[in-house]
């Protein structure tokens, strides 16, 4: 181990040495590669001609021809391959570090700024920071993945390139698959851009219940390429992002838990507003739901006049996700507080008429010259009219008749309809 140890200085020491001396140059000689001579030559990367002098060295020290001509074929690519290698090393550990402190930042703004602190919105709690962290992390990930790809691929290629292994083909047929996935892919693509503007902008993240369109529950994951939603009855659905055209999220910053409770119209509305206040502000003082209350129960007044109640609205602004919960007890509450008092609590009403079949009269019989009637009343569109006309003439008749037959004290014809 001492020799290969001293030899490996000694390597390490002549190719700095060497590596500056080329930076400190600033001249080069006409010819040389790096120059433009006449022609425009291949730019070298720094450090290349510390590699070329240091295998010239090691080959002079070769005690054959032919392991100094293996030395020169061998060491140069080596050599440049691994500067290449500590290149990306070293733009991948600055750009890993860059990306880490503005996560730090944009995780907790203050502790950044020093002195010159931000203004802080009056509706950001500590959901809100974790939320804002969480999203950091997500983003910073990503930034940190696509940055390392995108540097190891650059490396390899100038690796490829050292070994001598032609580009321009290789490059242009990637061009070409790239096109063909571009194409080929167009829904993938759009729902990994999606996905990114979705953690970018923080519209949801897991444990927010949101309602998508097509699916509605809670987020139980979200990925670059598609989110999970549990909705209320178990069911997993797996949403592609690109497919989210809109997004309810009811649990960011704060929700609201709104009632409509419907009193019979004769029902005192003065007082059913006094019991729901009473109620409901008994209940925001209670240590169980105290905290799930971000304002005091707020009793809007009268919303509509239905078919068959009055509805009075109250709403109370809650902790996001506590608004179910708190409408439920509601409800259970004010129902036992009207049983109380008194208070109707309404129900569908109707009214119905009965009519006696044994009661009901058969119409009277149309005669030839009601029947005349009734055509020519067609042509003019007054049916109706000429037929109650024409009923009311017979009952004239009919009248008439039993009249006479009192007089002569004969009972009226039995085939006169009444």
């Amino acid at each position: 181990m001492g020799p290969l140890t001293a030899a490996s200085t000694w390597l390490a020491q002549t190719w700095l040495a060497q590596l500056t001396t080329d930076v400190g140059e600033g001249d080069d000689a006409p010819g040389d590669p790096g120059t433009v001579d006449g022609d425009i030559d291949v730019l070298e990367l720094p450090g290349q001609g510390a590699a070329r002098s240091v295998s010239e060295q090691v080959a002079e020290a070769m005690p054959n021809d032919l392991l100094a001509s293996v030395v020169k074929a061998t060491l140069v690519p080596a050599l440049q391959i691994l500067l290449i290698l500590v290149l990306a090393s070293l733009v991948l550990t600055f750009a890993r570090r860059v990306i880490a402190r503005t996560v730090a930042h944009a995780k907790d703004p203050d502790a950044t700024q020093g002195p010159l602190r931000r203004r802080r919105p009056a509706d950001e709690g500590p959901s809100y920071a974790i939320r804002r962290a969480q999203r950091a992390d997500a983003l910073g990930a990503l930034l940190t993945s696509v940055v390392t790809v995108v540097v190891w691929v650059l490396a390899g290629f100038l690796v490829l390139a050292e070994v001598g292994v032609n580009l321009a083909p290789l490059v242009a047929g990637a061009g070409v698959v790239g096109l063909a996935v571009g194409f080929g892919a167009q829904d993938l693509v759009k729902d990994f851009l999606s996905g990114v503007f979705m953690l970018a902008e923080d519209q949801f993240g897991v444990g927010d219940i949101v309602d998508v369109g097509e699916a509605a529950g809670v987020v139980e994951g979200v990925t670059l390429r598609t989110t999970k939603i549990r909705d209320v009855e178990g069911t997993l659905w797996h949403v592609p992002n690109g497919e989210i055209r809109r997004v309810g999220n009811s649990s960011q910053q704060w929700a609201r838990s709104l009632l409509d409770i419907g009193v019979a119209y004769g029902t005192d509305i003065d007082t059913a507003i006094e019991v729901i206040e009473a109620v409901a502000g008994a209940m925001a003082e209670e240590d169980g739901y105290r905290d799930q209350f971000l304002d005091a129960p707020d009793v809007w007044g009268v919303q509509s006049l239905g078919a068959d109640s009055v509805d009075i609205r109250l709403v109370i602004k809650t902790e996001p996700g506590a608004q179910w919960a708190i409408s439920r007890e509601l409800r259970r509450r004010l129902k036992a507080a009207f049983d109380a008092v008194g208070i109707e609590i309404p129900f569908p009403q109707r009214t119905m008429w009965v009519r006696d079949e044994t009661d009901r009269q058969e119409p009277a019989p149309l005669d030839a010259a009601a029947i005349e009637r009734a055509v020519a009343s067609a042509r003019t569109g007054d049916r109706g009219a000429e037929r109650v006309l024409a009923q009311d003439e017979n009952a004239v008749a009919v009248d008439v008749e039993e009249e006479l037959a009192e007089d002569v004290g004969a009972s009226p014809a039995a085939d006169v309809p009444r």
